[in-house]
């Protein structure tokens, strides 16, 4: 009795997530781009990561909750969780920030002590893959 009321909930939670136009797994994707960030390459992952609900607001440049960024520069790699902070997409761990407020000049920044700034100019390069 229990295993058909599980697999009535689960019948309509699908038909009400169709219903109401939610994006499934398979249209999320990855794009990679590629920068040069104090004379050094820097590779940007972004990923919409898991996502609770799209209709959250501060969905700016298709990204939402759940969304982060993996950062591969020099010898480090940063996975920076998306901010709620309005406007164009940012990412933080509180420690490290990149913020996407010009595109082809990210702001990328570590906050010790001061705040060391880190200036970057986006190539070419841009890789988006389907998952």
């Amino acid at each position: 009795m229990i295993y058909r009321l599980i697999l009535g909930l689960t019948a309509i939670a699908i038909a009400l997530a169709a219903g109401l136009g939610l994006p499934s797994v398979a249209q999320a994707a990855r794009t990679e781009v590629t920068y040069v960030c104090a004379d050094a390459p820097l590779v940007a992952l972004y990923d919409n990561g898991p996502v609770d609900d799209p209709r959250v607001n501060n969905q700016l440049a298709g990204t939402l909750p759940g969304a982060f960024v993996v950062l591969r520069w020099r010898d480090l790699n940063l996975q920076l969780p998306r901010t709620n902070i309005e406007g164009a997409p940012s990412y933080s761990d509180n420690k490290w920030f990149w913020s996407l407020s010009d595109p082809d000049h990210p702001t990328f920044f570590v906050k010790v002590g001061d705040r060391q700034d880190f200036p970057c100019d986006r190539t070419d390069s841009v890789n988006t893959t389907r998952l």
